[in-house]
This record gives structure tokens, C-alpha cells and sequence, in this order.
């Protein structure tokens, strides 16, 4: 094939940015601006109907046109009801606005000072753990089913539907056994989500059977430690079906796009939705367990708004009295707080039934030191205080709900009524949490007597103490009482041996002090970390709290790596929320490199990738809150002593790459380039870091990136050597990228992402000046020597596309002046002004890139590679239209081979040669640019047929 010697052309950049730049326009505000929001007015207009009537109809004027036979029908267009009717994304969208305007209005009934049960979830499910197995029973689905005759009745259809109901309780169930804690959590969200399939799917009785199962679940207690966790997996799913159903029966109320008033009453409400409704309460009434007929029936409550407006106030009474049929207590107490959640959200106002709720469990609580109680305790090996906490959430929620905004006469009353139970710890507890920390204030030395009087054995005292402290930091108790408070509260708090109580120095050391004693601590690490999370949510001074003499010997109690790297990362989080601004100081610093150093030193060959960035995430955060102001030798050691300590979490190291190239700009910013030779000397070392530190990096393209990002800086700083060297290095390694590599866990192709890092290096080289005692563009060479060399795909044109940028790249080095500099480094065009020598070599570089691009277009004459042809030959007639001098004939009649070939074979985009062709023929009219009009003749379209 002959040689094309490329002519590059000569580029005036100034004048080019003149004649391209957008011209400026002053903006006048009160025009039309496209990010402005479209104003839509409405317009009120007087029609004559067909028959001479007269009506009034109200159109929208917007930015779209009016379709005229809107105006003759009179917008009521049966089809366009009909459509109307019919959209499901419409009346999805409708429902749903009106939804969250009346769950608005449902919710104003209640207070924003009321604490929602949502805010209490994922505190439960993180205490009520177990590492036992646990079993469930899987709703398998029923293969049965009978052919329907034309002539079935109604009561064949309703026979049908309750011995699929029966189906269930007759075995279409599957039992698992021996699960995880996790494992189990995941089959209740399975049964969430098929929940969700079957209704989106219309199968109502299948969706029915799996809130039924889910229902039975809360009556096993054989683990009974979890029990409260499951209380709150098995709701969610209860609460979506409540809201399945609702939201069904809402929907058929619907009369033409026309919602319900917000305060609607049954009138409203027509017969199909009424009908719908009451059979679902008629199925829930044929479940025969007392538990699942419960449940399922409180998670539709609020469906009775539609049939009668005493529904719900009658049918709470009669559920309350339901749940005296339940003979285990735990499930009990737990039905009792699902009943007054319910009711909380459909009729806050109906507080005398939250009062029963809670009269009906006083009397019942005796049952919880009953034989049957215990005799379930010794089985299952739980000793009487851990059963008595799993009460906790229950009451507690029953006496938040039966305390919200009631009178003080009440709060008395109920109080009295606790304190005539015998062993009333757990009642007491959940009255200090619920009442008003200002009921409680007043009274705060009856509780401290009634604490006094409790059994030690069924209730630790200590955590009474602790329910009152956290009133009495709400609410101030009578003066006179304060001192006698404090004393009565500290003889308690220095015989304990598990304690949980939140204060500073005084409270750790004598932690520490009762805990190290035959490792004490060991048995108490959840009570000791909440100790550290109540420190570092009260106090964001850190340069404080690393001050305070016992801090850090209080996290040296935390043997344990798991538990000991949760609270390091609890304590970072912390730092990186609240420290506003950048610190030096060396309390803060020694702290958490000893706390960072913790959290690093816990990687290990089977730590988790998603683990690994956590962390690398909160030590990355630290180190960029690390600032020494203008001593920027102090904040290079900080980083050197970073590297040696956080060596296993690349993110870190590379993280430190930055920060040190930062700091050399930084310096090159404040000496405004001119270096002395004490700067020039530490901007050395700031490279010399990131040399030696990079090549320990296991991601390739990381290493790549940082060579030449770190190049640019020791550019920048005149670091000319070593800019070489990190360029060379990077060059070098181009040879070692693999054919696939791992982004976010998935193998995928490479060469797309080493098309990008050549196309930013070539931008680099432009002004990269040649090393005296190397060769001509030594780097341009031994770049294009490794692209030659490298093994690309069969199916890939990523090799020519960078052919192609090179010439590029090559086109613009032959230009007088270079578009860009780097301050005070001189570049090619300055080193050799111009040489012919210099730029004969430039055009024996383009002589030989061309030269394999049209190798590589001929190979692609195969029919499989005729559009790669046309679309790479399209790509390399625009590099030579932009830089190439086409008054040279061999280059012009390359590009019309190019533009025919392009078109050759059909695979050109029409509109694409249309709008190239008329760009030629504007740039014709330009100066010195007369010679693309003869291009332009030669330039034919040719359609694809």
C-alpha cells in the first residue's frame, strides 16, 4: 500500500476560540426560558351545545396544541372516559395522591410528640437476637382445583373459596427446620413479597392463606428470646395487608376519577365496595385459630369506615375481649400492643378501650409468675430477668399509647394500680418510660421507694435507676429532693457489676474498676457499648473526650475484635458527622490513629469486600480532617506515618496518593510557582511518596490513573525527571492490563477503560517536553510501541480509534504555538521552534499510524464487518476533515475514498452525511478555506437503496 504523508494544518487556536465562542445574549427574565416551570392557566368559557344549551366547560391552556373536538364534545368523550377509566397508571397515581392526603389527616390526630411505633422497630430487632435454630412453615400453594360449569351458583363459588381456605390448615404447608436467625428473616420477607406477588397477580385467597400462616407463627414461642423480633417481621407483613385490602376497597369507590371526601361516611360508599368488604371480614371470620382470626382482623380494623361509622368503635371492644382467650402471657401482652397500634392509627379518640386493653393485662399479670410460666423457662433454659425484658416493648408501647395526652387524674389511677401488684419491676420500668418525664419529676421519690421495695432477683434495680435518670434529665426534680435522689441512686450504682449508666470520667474509671476483676466485662459488652454510644452522642468536642483520663482504657475493655472494631467504627462515624472543622491536634490524632489503626488491623483474608470499604471509607474520612496548616513538612509525616499503618486498604492508599499530590500543588499555589530549594526539594519528596507508593496498588487502572495523574503534578512542579519516570512507568504497564477486569463484582471487557486513560495520556504528552538524551517523542514512540504490541479483541476497533487520536495528538505538536502549557515548563514547540527535523519526524509517525489504520479498514471488507467499516471510516474522514490540510491532493482524495467508503455498502447514516456535508459547505465560505468547496463537489450522497 502507498504511504500517505499526512499534512497537518496550521491552527490559529485564538482566532478558532473567537469564531467559535457562543454569543453572549442578554437574558431578559420575563422572556420564555426553558428551565422556567410551564405556567398553565385556566380559562373559563361559554359553549354552545349541539341543542342551543348553554354550559360551562373549563379547558387549561399550555404549550401543547387544543384538539378541536375536545370543544364539540364538550370533553365528555366516551372513549376518552373510557381510557380514563381504564388507566391503571392514572387511577394509580390519583389513589395514591388521595391516599397520602387522607393518611395526612388520619395521622394530624395524633401528635407529632407522640413517638411512632416505626422508630421503635429496628431498635427490637437488634436486641431480640438468638443464635438458636428456628423453624417456619412455608405456604406451598394448592394443586387442587375444579373445572367451574356455566351454570355454578354463587354458594359453589362461595363453598369453593372455604375449602381452599381449609387447604391450608390440611397441609399444603412445607416446615423448615434448623434455620439461622438470618435464614428465618429472609423466609418472612420471601412471605412479604409473595404476599405482594399474589395480590399484583389478583390471587386475594392465596395472599389471604399466607397472612394466615404468618399469623400462626406468632404463636409459637419455642425460642422464645426472639420472640419479640418475630412480633415485629410477622406485623410489617400484617400492616401490608391491612393496606392491600384498604386501599382495594378504596379503589372501587372511585367514581370517575372522583375520591372520597377526606372525613367520608358509609353513605359514601357504593354497594359493590360495601359488598367487597364485607366478605373479606366474612372470610377472616371463618379462620378457625383464635391467634390468626385476631391478627388478620385488627390488620383490616380500618376497613369497617366503610360499612358503618360505629364499626370500629364496636368491633375494638369485642378484639379486646378476644385476647382474654390467649393463654400464653407473652403472646398476649404482644396481641394486646398490635390491637392498641391499630388502634392508634384508625381512632386515636377512642382512648377508653386503650385503658381497658391495659386494666384487662393488670389483671392478667400474675399469670407471668405462674407454674406454667416457669416450667416453659426451665425447658428452654431463660432465667426469669431475660424473659421478663421480652415484656418490655409491649408495655411499654400499651402504656405510651394509654398515656398520650392523658389527664394527670389517670396517670395516678394507674400508677396506684401498679403499685398494688406484687413483684411489679417490669410494670414500673414501662411506667417510667411511657409517663411524662414530668409526672414523673414530681414523684421521683415515691418511684425511688417503690424501686426500693422491688425483688432484685425478677428486675435489676439498676435499670429502674437508669428509666428514672433519663426523667430526671428531661425534668427537673423538687429541690429539696435532688440530694437525697443522687445518694439513694449511687448506692445502687456502686454494688453493680453490669452497669449501663451513661456519665464521663468518674462513671468509666469506676467501670473499669468493677468490671476488669475476672473479666467481667466479657459477660457485658452490649451494656458497655451503649455507654460509649451515649458518650459520643453527647459530646461533640473530641479534643474533650479523648481527654477525659479513662476514655480510651474503657475501649481496651473491648477484647473481643468483633465487638472492639463495632465501637471503633461507632466512634469514627461520630467524628466524621460532627467535626466541623480540620484538626491538628495530637490528643485527636494519637486517639483515633490508635482507633483507625483498631479498625485496619481487623482485615483479614476473609473479610468481606463490602466490610472493607466501610472501613477504608471512615479512615479515608479521618485522614482528610487532618490538617496542619501551612507546615506542610508535619502534614507529609502525618501521611508517610498513615502509609506504614493502613497498608491492607488500598482505598487508604490511595487516598493518600491524593492527599500528597494535593499538598505538592498547595505548595507550588503559595510559593506561586517559583520554588525555592527548600520547596523544590519537599515537592521531591511529595512525588518520590506517590512513586514508591503506587505500585503496591492491586488495581491496575488505579495505577495507571495515579502515574499519570501524579506525572502532571511533578509536572507542574518542574520535577521534570520524575515526571519522566512516572509517564514511563505508566507506558510500561499498559502491557499488563488484562482483557477483563472486576467492577462491582462483575467481570467486564477492558478495553473501553484503557481507551479513556490513553485518550486523557495523549492530552498530557502535547506538552510533556523530550528528555535531552532520549530520542524525538521517546514517549509517543514507546506508547505507540506498546499499542502495537498489546493483544486486542478480534471484534474491537478500540486499536484504530486510538491510532486515530494519536493523530490527533501528532497534528497538534506540529502546530507553531501549542494550545496549552504547563506555567514555567517549556514544551516541544518552545524546545525546537519549529525544527523541520522535528516535524519530519512527526509526519513519519502519521505516515506509519495511517498506514495501520487503512490496513485495518481493508480487513474489514468481510461482509460480517461491512457497518464496523462504514462507521470507522466515517470516524477517520472527520479526524482528517478537522486536522488535516486538505489543499494537499493525496490527503483530499483520502478523504473522498473515505466518504465513499463510508457510504459504500448502505451502512452510513443519511442524516449523519447530510449534516457533515453541509458543515463542509459552510467552512468553505470561511477564509482560507476556499478549497473545501471543490471537496464538497467531490463529496457525493448516495441513498441506501
Amino acid at each position: 500500500m502507498a504511504a500517505f504523508p499526512w499534512h497537518a494544518r496550521s491552527r490559529n487556536y485564538v482566532l478558532e476560540s473567537e469564531m467559535y465562542k457562543l454569543e453572549a445574549v442578554p437574558l431578559d427574565f420575563g422572556d420564555y426560558h426553558p428551565l422556567k416551570p410551564i405556567t398553565v392557566t385556566e380559562a373559563k368559557t361559554k359553549k354552545m351545545s349541539r341543542k342551543g344549551s348553554t354550559s360551562s366547560t373549563s379547558s387549561s391552556s399550555s404549550s401543547s396544541m387544543i384538539d378541536p373536538l375536545s370543544s364539540v364534545l364538550d370533553g365528555t368523550d366516551p372513549l376518552s372516559l373510557f381510557a380514563a377509566a381504564a388507566d391503571p397508571v392514572t387511577t394509580a397515581a390519583t389513589m395514591d395522591s388521595t391516599r397520602k392526603k387522607r393518611d395526612k389527616d388520619d395521622s394530624s390526630a395524633v401528635g407529632s410528640d407522640f413517638e411512632p411505633w416505626s422508630s421503635k422497630r429496628s431498635e427490637i430487632l437488634a436486641r431480640y437476637t438468638t443464635t438458636e435454630k428456628l423453624s417456619i412453615n412455608l405456604y406451598m400453594g394448592s394443586e387442587k382445583g375444579k373445572a367451574a360449569t356455566p351454570g355454578s351458583a354463587v354458594s359453589e363459588k362461595v363453598r369453593t373459596r372455604l375449602e381452599e381456605l381449609d387447604d391450608l390448615e390440611e397441609g399444603s404447608q412445607k416446615e423448615l427446620l434448623n434455620l439461622t436467625q438470618q435464614d428465618y428473616i429472609n423466609r418472612i420477607e420471601e412471605l412479604n413479597q409473595s404476599l405482594k406477588d399474589a395480590w399484583s397477580s389478583d390471587q386475594k385467597v392465596k395472599a389471604l392463606k399466607i397472612v394466615i400462616q404468618c399469623s400462626k407463627l406468632l404463636s409459637d414461642t419455642t425460642v422464645i428470646q426472639f420472640y419479640p423480633s418475630k412480633f415485629v417481621l410477622i406485623t410489617d407483613i400484617l400492616d401490608t395487608f391491612g393496606k392491600l385490602v384498604y386501599e382495594r376497597i378504596l379503589s372501587m369507590c372511585m367514581d370517575n376519577r372522583a375520591s372520597l371526601p377526606d372525613n367520608f361516611s358509609p353513605e359514601c360508599v357504593n354497594d359493590t365496595a360495601k359488598e367487597t368488604c364485607l366478605n373479606w371480614f366474612f372470610k377472616i371470620a371463618s379462620i378457625r385459630e383464635l391467634i390468626p382470626r385476631f391478627y388478620v382482623e385488627a390488620a383490616i380494623l380500618k376497613c369497617n369506615k366503610f360499612l358503618s361509622k360505629m364499626g370500629i368503635s364496636e368491633c375494638l371492644p369485642r378484639l379486646t375481649s378476644m385476647i382474654r382467650g390467649i393463654g400464653d402471657p407473652l403472646v398476649a401482652v404482644y396481641a394486646r400492643a398490635y390491637l392498641c397500634r391499630v388502634g392508634m392509627e384508625v381512632a386515636p379518640q377512642l382512648k377508653e378501650n386503650l385503658n381497658k386493653n391495659f386494666f384487662d393485662f393488670l389483671l392478667t399479670f400474675k399469670q407471668i409468675h405462674g407454674d406454667t410460666v416457669q416450667n416453659q423457662l426451665v425447658a428452654q433454659c431463660v432465667e426469669i430477668p431475660l424473659y421478663l425484658t421480652l415484656y418490655s416493648p409491649a408495655i411499654d408501647w400499651i402504656l405510651q399509647c394509654v398515656a398520650y395526652r392523658a389527664p394527670e387524674v389517670l396517670l395516678t389511677e394507674m400508677m396506684e394500680r401498679c403499685k398494688k401488684l406484687g413483684n411489679n419491676a417490669l410494670l414500673l420500668n414501662s411506667v417510667m418510660s411511657a409517663f411524662r418525664a414530668e409526672f414523673i419529676a414530681a414523684r421521683s421519690m415515691d418511684f425511688i421507694g417503690m424501686i426500693k421495695e422491688c425483688d432484685e432477683s425478677g428486675f435489676p434495680k439498676h435499670l429502674l435507676f437508669r428509666s428514672l435518670g433519663l426523667n430526671l434529665a428531661l425534668a427537673d426534680p423538687p429541690e429539696n429532693d435532688r440530694l437525697q435522689i443522687l445518694n439513694e441512686a449511687w448506692k445502687v450504682i456502686t454494688k453493680l457489676k453490669n452497669p449501663q449508666k451513661r456519665e464521663v470520667n468518674t462513671v468509666l474509671a469506676d467501670v473499669i474498676k468493677h468490671m476488669t476483676p475476672d473479666r467481667a466485662f466479657e459477660d457485658a459488652y452490649p451494656q458497655l457499648q451503649s455507654i460509649i454510644q451515649k458518650v459520643i452522642t453527647y459530646i461533640h468536642d473530641f479534643s474533650l473526650l479523648f481527654s477525659v483520663e479513662k476514655f480510651l482504657p474503657f475501649l481496651d475493655m473491648f477484647q473481643k475484635e468483633c465487638v472492639r472494631v463495632e465501637v471503633c467504627k461507632s466512634i469514627m462515624e461520630a467524628f466524621i458527622k460532627h467535626q466541623q472543622e480540620s484538626t491538628k491536634d495530637p490528643v485527636i490524632l494519637n486517639a483515633l490513629l490508635h482507633i483507625c489503626k483498631t479498625m485496619h488491623d481487623s482485615v483479614n483474608a476473609l473479610t468481606l469486600e463490602d466490610e472493607k470499604r466501610m472501613l477504608a471509607a471512615l479512615i479515608n474520612g479521618f485522614i482528610k480532617m487532618v490538617s496542619f496548616g501551612r507546615d506542610f513538612e508535619q502534614q507529609l509525616s502525618f501521611y508517610v506515618e498513615a502509609r506504614s499503618m493502613f497498608c491492607n486498604l488500598e482505598p487508604v492508599l490511595v487516598q493518600l496518593i491524593h492527599s500528597v499530590n494535593q499538598l505538592a500543588m498547595e505548595t507550588r499555589k503559595v510559593m506561586k510557582g517559583n520554588h525555592s530549594r527548600k520547596t523544590a526539594a519537599f515537592v521531591r519528596a511529595c512525588v518520590a511518596f506517590c512513586f514508591i507508593t503506587i505500585p503496591s496498588l492491586s488495581s491496575i487502572f488505579a495505577r495507571l490513573n495515579l502515574y499519570l495523574h501524579s506525572g502532571q503534578v511533578a509536572l507542574a512542579n518542574q520535577c521534570l525527571s520524575q515526571a519522566d519516570a512516572f509517564f514511563k512507568a505508566a507506558v510500561s504497564l499498559v502491557p499488563e492490563v488484562p482483557k477483563m477486569i472486576n467492577i462491582d463484582g462483575k467481570m467486564r471487557p477492558s478495553e473501553s477503560f484503557l481507551l479513556e486513560f490513553l485518550c486523557n495520556f495523549f492530552s498530557t504528552l502535547l506538552v510533556v517536553p523530550d528528555h535531552p538524551e532520549q530520542g524525538v517523542l521517546f514517549l509517543v514512540r514507546g506508547l505507540l510501541n506498546v499499542i502495537q504490541d498489546y493483544t486486542w479483541e478480534d471484534n474491537s476497533d478500540d486499536k484504530i480509534r486510538i491510532y486515530t487520536n494519536v493523530l490527533h495528538l501528532l497534528s497538534a505538536m506540529t502546530q507553531e504555538t501549542y494550545i496549552y502549557h504547563v506555567d514555567k515548563v517549556d514544551s516541544n514547540d518552545t524546545l525546537y521552534g519549529g525544527d523541520s527535523k522535528f516535524l519530519a519526524e512527526i509526519n513519519k509517525l502519521c505516515e506509519t499510524v495511517i498506514a495501520q489504520i487503512l490496513d485495518h479498514l481493508k480487513t474489514l471488507g468481510k461482509e460480517e464487518t461491512l457497518k464496523r467499516q462504514s462507521q470507522l471510516a466515517l470516524y477517520f474522514f472527520n479526524t482528517i476533515l478537522a486536522h488535516g490540510d486538505l489543499r494537499n491532493n493525496k490527503l483530499n482524495q483520502l478523504s473522498v475514498n473515505l466518504w465513499n467508503l463510508a457510504q459504500k455498502h448502505g451502512f452510513a447514516d443519511t442524516k449523519t452525511m447530510v449534516k457533515t456535508l453541509e458543515y463542509i459547505k459552510r467552512r468553505s465560505k470561511q477564509p482560507e478555506m476556499s478549497h473545501f468547496t471543490d471537496l464538497a463537489l467531490r463529496l457525493p450522497l448516495q441513498s441506501r437503496t
